[in-house]
């Protein structure tokens, strides 16, 4: 590809739901996000599925010839896989593990629009850099204003007292993959750590 760009990230770890939502400007942002990963010649890291999102992107960064790592609780390999996997998968014992080895494997981190799960990894990441475990960009690609209401949740947040303003930079948006890979490129952490990441015991956190 003579118009790729190269990254300073190797490996992206996205989540993303096990559904496509209801519209397909969701199923749109996931193909859009694994070409610009393609492009810049990034790895993808994922929850393994093959359905919903989780299926479209990592087929979208597969067949662009990226590496694809997907890692799967083995509860959920009969939910999330169907017919055959795409790239790597590494089966682990429950969610805990497949988070650690997540985190510990990508350079940064970008929430698709998702449910539940989602949002419990995305927002284990956010407090996980406020404390200091990592200092890795996070992005929310906020694919027509799906993560509007949670954005205003943090400002909330922090007008009501309960984020430190330089805390709600952690937090990376932007409505379309070009536009907030670009600014995850530049991100710089304003706020200060609750503890060095020297003082936590990251062989067991990671």
């Amino acid at each position: 590809m003579g118009d790729e760009t190269r990254s300073k990230f190797k490996r992206i770890c996205v989540f993303c739901g096990s559904n496509s939502g209801n519209r397909t400007v969701f199923s749109d942002a996931a193909f859009d996000l694994g070409r610009e990963m393609v492009n810049r010649r990034i790895s993808l890291i994922y929850g393994g599925g093959s359905v919903g999102l989780m299926g479209m992107i990592s087929q979208a960064v597969y067949d662009g010839g990226c590496h694809v790592l997907g890692v799967i609780p083995k509860a959920l390999v009969p939910i999330e896989i169907s017919g055959e996997t795409v790239g790597e998968v590494k089966v682990v014992s429950d969610m805990h593990e497949r988070k650690a080895v997540m985190a510990e494997q990508a350079d940064a981190f970008i929430a698709l629009p998702g449910g539940y799960g989602t949002m419990e990894e995305v927002m284990e990441m956010i407090t996980w850099s406020q404390l200091g475990i990592h200092d890795k960009p996070i992005g929310l690609l906020n694919v027509d204003g799906y993560y509007n209401s949670l954005l205003e949740l943090f400002d909330k947040g922090v007008h009501e007292g309960f984020i430190k303003p330089a805390c709600r930079h952690i937090v990376i948006s932007a409505t379309n993959a070009n536009e907030l890979l670009a600014k995850m490129e530049l991100y710089t952490p304003l706020h200060k750590q609750v503890a060095p990441r020297q003082s936590w015991e990251i062989a067991e956190v990671l």
